[in-house]
């Protein structure tokens, strides 16, 4: 039994899992013609060549709609060249490959990283079987506060800058601003690349078309956040919760976001804890989780961004793990992670989780378990860079 748990832990075992799982969920999604979010995406950078509306309904080569900045066409560009089953395959592999990078450049020590990729292996094929850019998304995140760590804030700043462009989720790294040991480079530095991104589309189309995408964009978003609320698929966040759990189908998102917010804030009154590397850790988790959680545009895929955040939570924590914080784990697992897949009941999927937006449930009680140590745990002190 020992043996087998070693063996689950072993680096190149997991590394195989990690991209093995992702591999296999992308060629069977492709092979059965299933990759809807490939053609969004590749027709992004289509359709900004080409000066077409990046936000219209094109029935003919996907269905839905793109909610992705005019950035999104250069990160994509590369991988349109080739035939749609090989450049969907290499999308996703690349997506994975982002995510491996972030989570083995976190300031952890080497045997607490593994784990943290086998907890997130799960989820991580969700996202890779809906062919998703989150799992980019959340190492754009974590390399945000990885280079502020590394007092690297030209590049921490141009993952912030990258991730507001693509997704708007990227302006979640403005929370790792004071842990900045250079502020003012960390503000000079981010305005440079909101300038500099901006215009870069426009090396691939016009200025003129770029601008109007950008409010074609904000539009998109707008109607997006109305739409979602009406989705069993979408609004998997603690606003959907409520609404479906208790019919508050009018709940005002801000009624909700703004005491979540002013939890997450809290955490920054232990002013003296901002060079601690396990306490910048925690809000890290924080920050990560609380970008899906309150989020009505948060979907099944979109919960890697969270679970990477459980994670990471899990490792950091003060050894011995209590009896509570292994069942949160667990709980996640089950829940947040398995509840889509073949592996759970699909009967208590289609009838209690989707429906309630019960996937939320555990991240969110992980997360208020989080605003909690952040306000009460006690930490050693650590002069490194490494957290200990």
């Amino acid at each position: 039994m020992l043996n087998s748990f070693k063996f689950l832990l072993n680096k190149y075992v997991v590394t195989v899992l990690w991209f093995g799982l992702s591999l296999f969920a992308v060629i069977k999604q492709a092979a059965g013609h299933q990759i809807n979010n490939w053609f969004i995406y590749k027709y992004v950078f289509i359709n900004l060549t080409h000066h077409e509306n990046l936000y219209t309904q094109q029935p003919a080569h996907f269905f839905d709609s793109n909610h992705y900045g005019p950035v999104f066409a250069l990160l994509i560009a590369p991988f349109t060249i080739v035939p749609d089953f090989v450049g969907v395959i290499l999308w996703v592999m690349f997506n994975a490959l982002m995510l491996y990078i972030a989570i083995t450049q976190l300031p952890l020590k080497e045997i607490l990283k593994v784990p943290i990729l086998l907890i997130c292996a799960h989820e991580l094929m969700t996202a890779s079987f809906n062919v998703q850019f989150n799992p980019t998304m959340t190492a754009l995140i974590i390399m945000s506060y990885v280079f502020v760590n590394r007092k690297q804030d030209i590049w921490a700043t141009l993952m912030i800058a990258i991730g507001i462009y693509i997704k708007l989720y990227g302006i979640v790294g403005l929370a790792f601003f004071f842990f900045s040991k250079d502020k003012l480079k960390f503000i000079w530095t981010f305005l440079m690349w909101m300038v500099v991104l901006f215009v870069a589309p426009m090396l691939i189309s016009s200025k003129d078309f770029v601008i109007q995408c950008y409010h074609d964009w904000y539009n998109s978003l707008a109607h997006k956040n109305n739409e979602n609320t009406d989705s069993v698929m979408q609004d998997i966040s603690v606003m959907g919760m409520i609404r479906r759990i208790f019919g508050f189908h009018n709940l005002s998102n801000v009624l909700v976001i703004l005491p979540g917010f002013a939890l997450l804030l809290m955490a920054y009154i232990r002013t003296r804890l901002f060079n601690n590397v396990n306490y910048q850790l925690l809000l890290l988790c924080s920050v990560l989780l609380f970008t899906v959680i309150f989020s009505t545009g948060s979907e099944s895929p979109t919960y890697i961004i969270a679970f990477t955040g459980v994670g990471i939570w899990f490792m950091n924590l003060k050894r011995p793990v209590s009896g509570f914080e292994i069942f949160l784990l667990v709980f996640a697992l089950i829940i947040t992670s398995l509840s889509p897949s073949d592996l759970f009941p699909q009967s208590v999927n289609r009838n209690f989780i989707r429906p309630y937006a019960l996937k939320a449930l555990p991240c969110l009680l992980i997360w208020l378990k989080i605003i909690h140590e952040t306000l009460t745990r006690k930490f050693k002190p650590t002069n490194s860079t490494v957290a200990v």
